[in-house]
C-alpha cells in the first residue's frame, strides 16, 4: 500500500472551482434561454469574397421580405441592417421552444478604397441577400 501526501486545501480549491462555474453559468444567461424561450440578438451569417473586379457579400436571411432589408454605404462602409418579424400565428404563451432569433440586427463592413459606389447591385431571391460592388480597375503600370 502506497502513502499517499493530503492536502487539505486542495478539495476547498477543488469545491471553490466548482462553486464559481456554477455561479458562472447561472448568472451568465438568462433561465428562459437556456430553455430556447428567449427572443435574443442576432446577426445573419454573411460570406464575403473578392474578384479582380468586384467585391461580393452574402448574407443569409431566412424568412424575411425584401422591403425590410436595408443596404447603404456611406463613408466608405457597407451597412447591412433590418428586422426579422416573428410569425404571430401563435399567442406567444403557447410556445413550447422559440430557437428561430427574430427582431433587428445591423452589420457594418469596411470597403477597400477603390470601389465603384453608384454601380452597386443586390438581389434577395430565397432567404439569401447577395450584394455585388464593382471595383476600380487598377492602371496597368508597364504602359
Amino acid at each position: 500500500m502506497a502513502l499517499k501526501r493530503w492536502e487539505p486545501f486542495k478539495d476547498v480549491m477543488t469545491l471553490q472551482e466548482r462553486m464559481n462555474r456554477v455561479f458562472n453559468e447561472f448568472f451568465s444567461r438568462p433561465v428562459m434561454e437556456e430553455e430556447g424561450l428567449s427572443r435574443g440578438v442576432w446577426s445573419p451569417a454573411v460570406d464575403i469574397c473578392e474578384t479582380e473586379n468586384e467585391i461580393i457579400l452574402k448574407a443569409e436571411l431566412p424568412g424575411m421580405k425584401q422591403e425590410d432589408i436595408q443596404l447603404e454605404i456611406r463613408d466608405n462602409v457597407l451597412v447591412l441592417k433590418g428586422e426579422r418579424k416573428s410569425g404571430s400565428e401563435v399567442e406567444e404563451e403557447s410556445y413550447h421552444r422559440l430557437e428561430r432569433p427574430y427582431g433587428a440586427f445591423q452589420r457594418t463592413f469596411t470597403l477597400p478604397g477603390a470601389v465603384r459606389h453608384e454601380e452597386v447591385r443586390a438581389k434577395y431571391k430565397d432567404g439569401l441577400l447577395e450584394v455585388v460592388i464593382p471595383r476600380w480597375k487598377k492602371p496597368n503600370p508597364s504602359r
